[in-house]
């Protein structure tokens, strides 16, 4: 069902003409009508003096009645009294004269009082008899009495001739008003509109996407706003899609490696029976990444396909999981790696001790992977202390500092990788999974003296 045309921008436009013209018309009217009626019963007036003036030209100022009758009817009023330095003088007057029901002074008549005046001429019917008193040429004061019956028929036919008048230039207003609004808003409204459905039908489509055209500038930055969401969202649904077609492949790799992992587990599970002393010694760190390795692969690469599961809370000793990372990571890196450990003995945090292990994990392999990559000496430190509402971890390296490319898309998929052949999952999964705990993870500073990540855990 179409709608309305009340219920488009065009039909508004044109309903709101429509009232703001009626509203012109009515400011405009009532002075026309009143300056109307000014300007009939000073005409009146003037007829009178003329008849008057006639009558005193005649010898003795004698005239028959029936000259008296025709004067009496051109000027259309009943009598006439010339009014002298307050001497009235009746020159001409009919053989009978109604009762006066009105009296009115065009003398002394404000403005106000000529509008009131005229609008009461529509709104009280019968033939009223009137008395008008004004001044004509040579300053002489005249007062008249005639029926406002045909002062009425001429304000109702004066008044007509304007609203057919206003009718027809608001009609023509409000037609031309009416294109110019639908062909120079409305049709490059509908365009965006129509656009904007395209899009939502198959967003992924690049070819739906708007491209600004000229016209307004409000047009053009509008359109220009919705191409660069149009964009910026498609871009972020092919990013999804590949997340989640990584999300996929990741859980089938992962369940061939879990396999492989377990055999491996068993086998180093043996390796603690060995009479060698080194071997019996490293075999538990190596039983304790391997489990590492099988719960990671177990959960899969979740970021791609789903939420990371909820942390299992539990009340850790801070200083041993970092001597745990730290020996876990020296053993990956080269000799040019220094790693330390600023992180009191009772220091105890409420977190996932897998969960927190990963994080801590990942800032130090990519602290000790930037400063292998600068080819020269390093170190990375894990420094800790409290907070008055909870716990800082800092993961702080030497290395030459992060680009700034990186920076600007740090914890974004994809595009915060920091070295070549990185994913840039890292820090977004890291970053996921402190939320998770309810703190923060931010990059505290870089430059070229090193990097600082600061994570916050509340207490």
């Amino acid at each position: 069902m179409r709608q309305s045309i009340l219920n488009t921008l065009s039909g508004r436009f044109l309903g709101l003409l429509a009232i703001f013209v009626l509203i012109a018309e009515v400011l405009i009217f009532v002075p026309a009508v009143s300056r109307f009626r000014v300007d009939y019963l000073q005409s009146r007036l003037e007829l009178a003096q003329l008849g008057a003036l006639a009558l005193l030209a005649a010898p003795d100022a004698m005239v028959g009645p029936e000259l008296e009758r025709e004067l009496l009817a051109t000027a259309g009023v009943y009598n006439v009294v010339l009014r002298r330095e307050e001497v009235r003088e009746l020159v001409l007057t009919a053989d009978v004269v109604p009762s006066v029901d009105a009296r009115y002074d065009l003398r002394i008549a404000s403005d106000l009082a000529l509008m009131r005046d005229a609008l009461r001429v529509f709104l009280l019917d019968g033939d009223r008899t009137i008395l008008v008193i004004g001044e004509v040429q040579q300053r002489a004061d005249i007062e008249i009495t005639l029926p406002e019956a045909p002062l009425r028929a001429a304000m109702i036919d004066y008044g007509l001739r304007i609203l057919y008048i206003s009718l027809i230039i608001t009609l023509c207003t409000a037609a031309l008003l009416f294109l110019a609004v639908r062909y120079l808003i409305v049709r490059p409204i509908d365009r965006v509109v129509a656009h904007m459905v395209a899009y939502r039908d198959d967003p992924e489509d690049a070819r739906k996407v708007i491209e600004p055209q000229g016209g307004a500038r409000e047009l053009i930055e509008a359109e220009t706003a919705l191409r660069d969401l149009q964009v910026r969202l498609t871009g972020a649904l092919r990013q999804k899609d590949r997340l989640a077609a990584l999300g996929s492949a990741v859980a089938k790799i992962s369940h061939d490696l879990r396999n492989m992992l377990t055999t491996a587990q068993i086998l180093a599970d043996r390796l603690e029976a060995s009479g060698d002393p080194a071997v019996r010694r490293n075999a538990p760190k190596l039983v304790g990444s391997l489990s590492r390795a099988v719960s990671l692969c177990e959960r899969t690469l979740t970021f791609g396909r789903a939420e990371e599961t909820p942390p299992d809370f539990a009340r850790i000793a801070l200083r041993p999981l970092v001597d745990e990372v730290i020996e876990a990571e020296r053993l990956a890196v080269s000799d040019r790696v220094d790693f330390a450990a600023a992180v009191p003995n009772g220091l105890h945090v409420r977190a996932d001790p897998e969960q927190l292990f990963r994080v801590l994990a990942n800032l130090a392999r990519n602290a000790s992977q930037a400063i292998e990559a600068s080819d020269r000496r390093g170190e990375v430190r894990i420094e800790a202390g409290t907070l008055p509402d909870g716990t800082e971890i800092r993961v702080v390296d030497t290395g030459p500092g992060l680009p700034a490319k990186a920076q600007e898309n740090l914890f974004q998929p994809f595009r915060g990788g920091a070295r070549r052949g990185g994913t840039g999952l890292g820090l977004v999964i890291a970053a996921e999974l402190i939320r998770g705990h309810g703190g923060s993870l931010t990059l505290a500073e870089t430059g070229p003296a090193g990097t600082t990540f600061r994570i916050v855990l509340p207490a």
